[in-house]
């Protein structure tokens, strides 16, 4: 039977996945054919008592692909009004994914997880982003699940009956500035404090770590 020191080992917490909080600012919708823009992770680390807390952060802004679509929309949402400025600083696709899964992978090795997925809110666009980049590029070992991830926005509405980030995060106590949303790094930041605060509060109410069978027999007899 896993004792409690290994239950809180963040191995043992998500079925041996390393979670990795991810945001991507866009110049569309559509994966295979609108830029990316930029992009940043957090990585997550667990206490010896089992809390979870953001760990490291890596923040790029990335140029256009070569043909990539920029939809004006997009960018006067985001606020990216020159993609190609050279003030951005911005890096290719590929030296963006390559620094960033480096990080997870060593993240992911160090705490002794067998693979990442990525949590993120409204997690299906961040993670086609992702995985549209990773196949342009032609990377190798991409250390993200293929198609599963931690959706933050499900999880609050769940927890927090708030969908949107902005409003999950002020339900959870996190402060939230609409000035600063749609960059990346700010959204990332927030996003990991949120998943955070749910994964901590379940484990507080005493929803995790479980004796195998308990909480089927309290709802049975409930």
């Amino acid at each position: 039977m896993t004792n409690q020191n290994d239950a809180n080992l963040l191995s043992n917490r998500f079925r041996g996945y390393y979670p990795v909080v991810i945001d991507v600012e866009t110049a569309g919708f559509n994966a295979q054919t609108d830029a990316l823009l930029e992009i940043a992770a957090v990585t997550l680390k667990m206490d010896e008592q089992g809390w979870l807390q953001p760990d490291q952060t890596i923040h790029f802004h990335v140029a256009p692909f070569e043909g990539a679509n920029l939809e004006p929309a997009a960018l006067e949402f985001n606020g990216i009004t020159d993609p190609f400025s050279a003030l951005r600083g911005a890096v290719s696709e590929r030296e963006a994914l390559s620094e960033i899964f480096k990080l997870v992978r060593k993240g992911q090795k160090a705490a002794g997880c067998n693979r990442s997925i990525i949590v993120a809110h409204n997690a299906t666009f961040d993670q086609s982003f992702v995985n549209a980049a990773s196949e342009r590029t032609k990377m190798k070992r991409v250390p993200f699940h293929p198609f599963g991830t931690f959706d933050t926005a499900a999880l609050s509405g769940l927890a927090l009956g708030q969908t949107v980030l902005a409003k999950a995060c002020r339900a959870a106590g996190i402060p939230f500035d609409n000035k600063e949303a749609h960059s990346a790094l700010y959204d990332t930041q927030r996003t990991a404090e949120l998943f955070c605060y749910i994964v901590n509060r379940w484990k507080a109410l005493g929803g995790w770590p479980m004796v195998p069978g308990e909480e089927a027999g309290k709802l049975t007899n409930s």
